[in-house]
């Protein structure tokens, strides 16, 4: 008889597999993410949750740049022009340590960037887009407003001509980056529908004020933008795209972002209880031998799994024929969602110890409660995907 060849042993956190699907230049890319992230991030990020700022912004802004993961799935003026699985990898590490942080290159490269390289004008890329690939410039994206955001069709923030310029009145509300950046890619109403517009940030009338005491994405600047009669040459304008067809399709760019970064966060967490029940003892023996908490872990596997094969999938969909918008949704709804149960499983694990910081959990988990409504709330993707499956439009 000959000895059988000993059988692979089981990784728990892929239990399917999905690695064998990835390429070696996937595994690079992912491993480089990976190490910016337990260099720079991960022994900083609990203090920078705790005190609410993200103090480096700028600093890890460059360094993320070097690594081209800023605008990194776009082709030209410094972008790196990798693949939507590549950008996805790369959100689900980022995220791995911080919603905040994955919020960052989300908003920088998929709206700001997004935005400029799709609908600028030449000058609007040359001018931007470089800088911004390195982080030597950072973006902002201003669509939703203090009453306007699942609506953003009903937005008040007004553009009229003045002769040759444009000037722009209204206000934007929960902005990522918006008080650390030099440009804003602005959305406004005009006699010609909505059109978005390049505003350098040190526009006379352009202010940009923090928005303080939130509980979720503690690690991320977040602002209140402010324009008051913000004048603007004729060609601060997109010249092309017209109502919300632009701001929308910018969003399903940094969905898809999301579909991945959920997964990281969900990740995170599922580690750490995984590892935490195999070693915190309770009636003489560890928490991971009861029936239960395996039932607990099994399907947060199951579900992490799940939400990890799906945004594989979307991704190849994506990099082969592209995405349309309710598949973004199917990927959103679900994988947040779904996130947030294995956080919030995870904390049960971790009993008392599940509200520390000193682990991982209770910040993702309070996350991704933002996670779950901004770029669209889970009742637009719900009605987005009863659209696609009925026909019928069911917003108003």
């Amino acid at each position: 008889m000959t000895a059988k060849t000993p059988r692979p042993k089981a990784d728990p956190l892929d239990l399917a597999g999905i690695d064998d699907l990835l390429s070696p230049e996937e595994k690079a890319v992912r491993a480089a993410v990976r190490q910016v992230c337990d260099t720079s991030i991960d022994p900083y990020v609990a203090d920078w949750f705790e005190a609410g700022e993200l103090p480096v912004v700028r600093e890890l802004a460059k360094e993320l740049g070097s690594l081209g993961l800023l605008g990194m799935h776009l082709e030209g003026y410094g972008c790196a022009g990798m693949s939507a699985v590549d950008y996805g990898l790369a959100c689900l590490e980022l995220e791995a340590s911080d919603s905040g942080i994955r919020s960052l290159v989300s908003v920088q490269g998929s709206l700001a960037m997004y935005a400029i390289w799709r609908f600028g004008t030449e000058e609007h890329k040359q001018q931007w887009l470089p800088r911004m690939a390195s982080g030597d410039a950072i973006g902002c994206f201003g669509l939703t407003e203090p009453d306007h955001g699942s609506d953003p069709a009903g937005m008040r923030t007004r553009a009229r001509r003045d002769g040759a310029d444009w000037v722009l009145d209204g206000s934007k509300m929960w902005i990522t980056n918006g008080s650390v950046s030099d440009v804003a890619v602005v959305w406004a109403e005009t006699e010609e529908g909505v059109r978005g517009f390049v505003v350098p940030t040190d526009t006379p009338g352009f202010t940009a004020h923090t928005i303080k005491h939130k509980m979720s994405l503690r690690a991320s600047v977040t602002s209140e933008l402010v324009l008051d009669r913000v004048r603007l040459p004729a060609d601060a304008a997109f010249p092309e795209v017209r109502g919300l067809r632009g701001p929308l399709s910018c969003l399903n760019e940094a969905r898809y972002g999301i579909v991945w970064g959920a997964m990281g966060a969900a990740r995170s967490a599922f580690r750490t209880a995984l590892a935490y029940a195999g070693e915190r003892a309770q009636f003489g023996r560890p928490i991971g031998g009861f029936q239960l908490t395996q039932a607990k872990l099994a399907d947060m596997a199951v579900e992490l799994t799940n939400g990890t094969l799906l945004a594989m999938h979307l991704g190849r969909r994506k990099d082969a024929v592209g995405l349309r918008p309710e598949q973004v949704s199917l990927g959103k709804l679900n994988n947040v969602s779904k996130a947030l149960e294995i956080c919030r499983t995870a904390r049960t694990i971790l009993g008392a110890n599940g509200i520390s910081l000193e682990y991982p959990v209770i910040r993702h988990m309070n996350n991704l409660e933002s996670v779950l409504t901004y770029e669209g709330t889970p009742e637009m993707h719900t009605l987005i995907i009863g659209q696609a499956l009925t026909g019928q439009d069911a917003f108003r």
